[in-house]
């Protein structure tokens, strides 16, 4: 029994561990200030006061810009664009039907999730929308939408006669939607996270037909396959997130659910996958997943994992070394993994200061919860730094966060961002700009398909001279119900970048210097043609410290273990290779079942980081976990559990 007492001393506990630490980001700059007042006010025809959810950035009147869609529940969906002349955001999905995009709006479905690729290979993306109509898992009244551009307008492909009976209009209660090139065609199909009842509601992967499809008559068939691909899963899916995790290009998906395991699904290269996540060490079975995303925090060239747990230890999983297990340990500290109403989660470098920020967007859920960033920093011979930084005016505690979303607007090679609200209260968008890093260099990659489309899921590499490579998947789909902008964004601080390399989902590349001319640019690259992309460049490549250039133009990792055999000091004589750099550790032996840590000062289980045992991160905050429960029983303990249902 805790007694009263007991209560008083856990608070001054919590006061004394915890206030420091807000008064200690305090007092750094504020990261974000709103503009909302001057970008998108609050009013009916632009930003009304409405339930909204996932938002998805894409060019959606084709003209070279991007803009934003966004999920309206109770209201139409927005497609918001940057007037250039007039500095704000404007919906040019009006309420008029001569309009080519007033499909888009579908006032009738309460949509969440939203996601946008080229399906068909005609260079132009189509728009996903996940409906749900009230539906927590299970069935829906309401199909999804697959908005294409055809006939001068947005028509939904899945009330096309030819789709109707192909299994594909998806009348389920889904969450987050993500676009993936399984076999590297550069034709993407739709990952849907389902959230199913019992044996009702499995993970769906939707994807262009080719051989009952003419393109030339405009006719799209669409079939599932999920049972073929191996992901029709049955699960509370919540997050999805799609990248070369373990691949070196090829596209794997990640996804963390609710009252279940995480998924990782390895793509096998014929288009079907194995789901690796328990091997991997990021199950995380007793946790309830959200918003996730993929980045290389400690830069060995390795996507590492992001995710936030409803109101349970947020996650970022390192990946580890170059282990054919492909491992992963969580490495987030305290603050970090403390526990939120967390929506949508994004990775990017804010203020171009050449590390990378983590924004967790908050639900106002019982009670004020105010977002948070933190700077995630790599360090030479150790785990990167984590720094909680001062959000500024986006910390929005009194907001009903659903999703969000970062994109350059207005060309300033600053990020802006996007927070949607909704669910248990109706609010506008809110827009934010960045207060630092006006003075920093910066460089954006947009990387082509074949067909001319974004190349989703490619991965882009950045040399500079004095921090190394750095490295960034485009998106295809991440936070929660959220896909973010096609664009590579690398913040260089004061460094220079020398060279860039991009990776298409089925292994094609291209390397190519970069002229001084090009920083502080967006530059876009075309998918390789012929032998192009085995050519070297006349143009000498800089690969920096720890890299060397091969002869077909690429920057290599140098092995300095075996180049230099005797440059670890005698009581650390273990040499182990990293990506662009090495470390020493102490010689220590270790028992079967056991390994030396990274310093070889002592030994760790091996199942530390792998196997499904809780991390540190778990033991935390065990008191916060639920079991895991049958998926049969969720219609009917949901809300007992959460108000908060989507």
């Amino acid at each position: 029994m805790i007694t009263s007492a007991t209560q008083q001393g856990m608070m001054v506990l919590w006061m004394c561990v915890f206030l420091p630490v807000l008064s200690a980001s305090q007092r750094s700059e504020p990261m974000f200030s709103v503009v909302t007042g001057t970008m998108l006010p609050p009013d009916y025809d632009n930003n009304p006061t409405q339930l909204n959810y996932g938002v998805a950035v894409t060019d959606v009147d084709d003209d070279g810009e991007l803009e934003m869609f966004v999920a309206g529940y109770n209201g139409p969906n927005l497609v918001l664009k940057y007037d250039k002349q007039n500095k704000r955001l404007v919906n040019i999905a009006v309420d008029n039907r001569s309009s080519p995009f007033y499909a888009l709006r579908d006032r009738q479905g309460n949509a969440i999730g939203v996601t946008a690729c080229d399906i068909d290979g005609d260079g132009r993306e189509e728009i996903y929308v996940l409906n749900t109509n009230n539906a927590f898992s299970g069935r829906a009244t309401y199909s999804d939408k697959l908005f294409k551009f055809r006939n001068g307008r947005f028509e939904d492909l899945l009330n096309d006669d030819i789709n109707e009976h192909r299994d594909v209009a998806n009348r389920m209660a889904g969450r987050s939607v993500a676009c993936v090139d399984r076999k590297g065609t550069g034709r993407y199909a739709i990952y849907i996270a389902n959230y199913a009842s019992g044996n009702v509601a499995p993970h769906a992967l939707i994807e262009m037909d080719e051989a009952a499809s003419d393109l030339s008559k405009g006719v799209i068939a669409l079939s599932n396959v999920a049972d073929q691909a191996g992901v029709n899963k049955f699960t509370g899916g919540r997050g999805v997130v799609v990248g070369p995790i373990i691949n070196q290009y090829l596209s794997d998906v990640f996804c963390d659910n609710e009252y279940g395991p995480n998924f990782l699904f390895k793509n096998n290269g014929d288009g079907t996958f194995t789901d690796v996540a328990q091997q991997a060490g990021v199950e995380d079975p007793m946790q309830h997943g959200r918003g996730v995303t993929l980045a290389d925090f400690n830069r060995d060239g390795k996507m590492d994992i992001v995710y936030g747990n409803w109101n349970g230890p947020h996650r970022l999983y390192l990946q580890l070394g170059s282990s054919r297990k492909h491992r992963f340990k969580d490495i987030a500290s305290q603050k970090f993994s403390m526990p939120s109403p967390v929506r949508t989660v994004i990775a990017a470098d804010f203020d171009n200061d050449n590390e990378l920020e983590v924004f967790f967007n908050n639900i106002a859920y019982r009670g004020s919860s105010s977002n948070r960033l933190f700077r995630v920093s790599r360090r030479e011979h150790g785990d990167p730094q984590i720094e909680e930084l001062n959000v500024g005016e986006a910390a929005e505690p009194e907001g009903r966060g659903t999703g969000a979303a970062v994109t350059d607007f207005d060309g300033d090679g600053r990020l802006d961002l996007l927070v949607s609200h909704g669910e248990s209260a109706a609010q506008p968008l809110s827009i934010y700009k960045v207060n630092q890093g006006s003075r920093n260099s910066w460089l954006r990659v947009i990387p082509r398909t074949q067909f001319g489309a974004y190349a989703r899921g490619a991965k882009v590499v950045v040399y500079t001279k004095r921090s190394g490579p750095h490295t960034r998947v485009i998106d295809g789909g991440s936070g929660y119900l959220c896909e973010m902008e096609p664009v590579a964004h690398f913040g260089l601080g004061k460094d220079t970048a020398t060279n860039v390399e991009v990776y298409w989902p089925d292994g094609k590349s291209i390397a190519r210097p970069l002229e001084a001319s090009e920083i502080n640019t967006v530059l876009e690259i075309l998918y390789p043609t012929g032998d192009e992309e085995e050519e070297t460049p006349e143009i000498e490549i800089e690969c920096g410290n720890g890299f060397a250039l091969n002869e077909n133009g690429r920057c290599t990792d140098e092995d300095e273990c075996t180049q230099f055999p005797s440059v670890c000091p005698t009581d650390r004589p273990v040499c182990t290779n990293t990506y662009g750099s090495y470390k020493c550790r102490a010689n220590k032996r270790c028992s079967q079942g056991f390994e030396p840590n990274d310093d070889g000062s002592a030994c760790v289980a091996q199942v530390a980081y792998f196997g499904g045992t809780q991390s540190s991160g778990v033991r935390r905050w065990s008191g916060l976990s639920l079991w895991p429960l049958s998926l049969s029983l969720l219609p009917g303990l949901s809300s007992h559990l959460q108000t908060g249902l989507l």
